[in-house]
């Protein structure tokens, strides 16, 4: 269940202004405080996620980055040992190993 922060619009609130809570994605944001019953606003906040640093690791992590270099002929950037380098569309053997990359 995902962790929502909110704060307190009474200042002598025992929550100290703001609180963290559990609830489903499914609920309805809290409209007054558990507390002392004063009204509340839902702070969004940025998760944690960075974007990957470059091809080596999008590889690492499963991903299969291709690069149109022509009509219908694509570079796979982030090929493995075992795939081709280039994917042309009219021949689906070249196509990156999904399957390969992707563990259950």
């Amino acid at each position: 269940m995902p962790l929502y922060f909110y704060e307190c619009g009474n200042p002598a609130c025992p929550s100290g202004g703001s609180f963290s809570l559990r609830q489903s994605i499914h609920e309805e944001a809290l409209a007054a405080c558990p507390h002392c019953g004063g009204g509340v606003a839902r702070i969004i906040r940025p998760v944690g996620l960075s974007a990957p640093a470059g091809d080596g690791e999008l590889r690492d992590k499963g991903f299969a980055k291709l690069v149109r270099r022509d009509k219908g002929v694509y570079e796979n950037v982030t090929a493995l040992d075992h795939e081709s380098r280039y994917y042309h569309a009219d021949r689906p053997e070249t196509m990156p190993d999904i399957r390969r990359r992707v563990g259950d």
